[in-house]
């Protein structure tokens, strides 16, 4: 019988994410001289699995907040909205209120195939639709739900091309 401390092997990063994370960090270097670019996310609907796998982003396997990225808990403090789910009824004037209140240059970013396109809720009497009904989209990561690394490769994706858009 063995006794004393547990020992776990510490699986391999996925190199994309360095490679990703890198690009990100010294693109928002370069856009918000030195501060980090603020999400605030918002569930309009959805099922939950955009919200899992933005979570996992802030664990210690991704640590996003080392590319220069952080979640905020105010739409005031936001640089970029990102949005899951179909956009509810219920929801539909939260929303709106939230991207008001997101100071200008922002950003909105449909998060999941339910956000990109209403998903399966698409028809139904109780969802507006895609996000894109109720506020103007600037990107769209597709997905059910978009993994970790679809989620940083579409922001890095979303903010070049804001940046060329701005040029």
């Amino acid at each position: 019988m063995q006794t004393g401390a547990v020992t776990m092997e510490r699986p391999e990063l996925d190199p994309d994410i360095f490679v990703v994370g890198e690009n990100l960090r010294t693109t928002i270097a370069k856009l918000y001289g030195g501060r980090a670019l603020r999400i605030r996310h918002i569930d309009a609907g959805s099922t939950n699995g955009e919200e899992y796998e933005l979570t996992a982003l802030g664990n210690a396997y991704y640590d996003i907040e080392r590319f220069g990225l952080s979640f905020v808990a105010s739409p005031r403090h936001a640089d970029i909205l990102t949005v899951s789910g179909p956009v509810t009824r219920n929801m539909e004037h939260a929303l709106k209120t939230a991207y008001e209140m997101t100071p200008n240059p922002k950003m909105v970013i449909a998060l999941g195939d339910g956000a990109c396109t209403g998903g399966i809720w698409k028809d139904s009497y109780a969802v507006v639709g895609a996000v894109e009904n109720v506020v103007p989209v600037d990107y769209a990561i597709p997905g059910d739900p978009p993994a970790p690394v679809d989620i940083l490769k579409g922001l890095l994706n979303a903010i070049t091309q804001a940046k060329k858009v701005k040029k």
